[in-house]
């Protein structure tokens, strides 16, 4: 399995100060910055676009930067993302008329791939792409706003995912996002997850930034690595 990564999810930034919210979180641990772009049209919020992406890059933040795409259509707008600076894309097929062309149009711009599964998003989707794709992400959570509660069922959808990424025997990440926190992540890890966003569970901790995202941080890979021995 992949080694851990722990993505803090900028929509719970304090956005007024969002290049010290990256430099403190960073700082404190984590290894990838997770961009919730959201467009009032497949979901029912408007988050941020390419030039979020392009100040943190000019700001010099030089961490992988992880872009989920929550928009319909999607091709339009992967270009811009990879110019901007993003590391790796993932998008929604129900946001694509053709998924495996998103796929390769993402690569053909040097940016990783990803593909998203919504809670009710069945997994037969990846039988035609899968092996094409650096990571899938699963949502453990309606997409559209941050802070909710991580729906249980994604445990048995994360268990049956990892199954098929074992099977292609490529290095395919297995990303979690929504309602992770620092006491549920051991038995999300246990399900197959290697990589995980967490936007209010460090971006709210108690304490001074860096000192309070430091150590919810350092409890969730405390966690993982419990699980994995």
């Amino acid at each position: 399995m992949q080694s851990t990564v722990i993505a803090p999810s900028i929509l719970s930034a304090n956005f007024a100060r969002l290049g010290e919210e990256v430099d403190n979180v960073l700082k404190a641990g984590a290894d990838w910055v997770h961009f919730d772009v959201m467009d009032n049209h497949y979901v029912p919020n408007l988050t941020i676009g390419p030039m979020v992406c392009e100040a943190l890059r000019k700001h010099g933040v030089t961490a992988p930067i992880d872009v989920h795409l929550m928009v319909e259509p999607v091709d339009r707008i992967v270009p811009d993302f990879a110019k901007a600076g993003a590391s790796l894309i993932s998008f929604h097929p129900e946001a694509s008329a053709h998924v495996h062309r998103t796929v390769q149009l993402i690569k053909s711009h040097g940016c990783q791939a990803g593909v998203v599964l919504n809670p009710a998003t069945p997994i037969d989707v990846l039988d035609w792409v899968l092996e094409d794709l650096d990571m899938v992400l699963l949502m453990s959570v309606n997409p559209g706003f941050g802070g909710q509660s991580f729906i249980p069922s994604a445990l048995e959808k994360l268990r049956r995912v990892r199954e098929k990424i074992d099977a292609t025997g490529k290095p395919i990440r297995l990303e979690i996002d929504g309602g992770v926190k620092a006491d549920n992540i051991g038995e999300i890890a246990a399900a197959g997850a290697d990589t995980f966003v967490a936007g209010s569970a460090i971006f709210n901790a108690p304490g001074s930034d860096q000192r309070g995202y430091a150590d919810v941080i350092a409890r969730m890979k405390d966690a993982v690595a419990k699980v994995r021995g």
